[in-house]
């Protein structure tokens, strides 16, 4: 009987097998461009709030709408993808749409991808940010 048990729990535990996890979306060092969300903390605001500031008409005066944040890694490089709106005083249109990129490795340095284009939206939503609603 105690035979017939061990054979039993033997031949139950033969189909189980361990399957590898599925790697996350940004962290794919293969080109994926999906990023993992993160919250923006007052560190990263301040890094963000800076960079865009320098490349308005009226810097004193921005006022910045939602913004979201996620990171991937690309080309073996680790970045922080950030979407958002932008107010500029001295701009006529009002709440800008921009995309710009941190990369932490770097010092976290900013660099400001588009800034009131049409395309922002779109780059915005192949990254795996949604354009926040303003």
């Amino acid at each position: 009987m105690r035979k017939t048990v061990y054979l039993l729990s033997a031949a139950s535990l033969c189909g189980c097998v361990a399957a590898a996890p599925s790697p996350a979306p940004g962290g794919n060092p293969s080109g994926n461009t999906l990023v993992d969300p993160i919250p923006i903390s007052l560190a990263l605001e301040e890094i963000i709030t800076v960079g865009v500031r320098q490349h308005l008409k009226n810097p004193i005066a921005a006022k910045f709408g939602p913004m979201l944040a996620g990171e991937r890694t690309k080309s073996g490089r680790h970045e922080i993808v950030v979407c958002g709106y932008v107010e500029d005083k001295g701009a006529p249109a009002g709440n800008e749409p921009f995309i710009g990129k941190i990369y932490p490795d770097a010092g976290n340095s900013f660099e400001l991808v588009a800034i009131d284009d049409t395309s922002v939206g779109g780059t915005c939503r192949m990254a795996g940010l949604a354009m926040p609603e303003t």
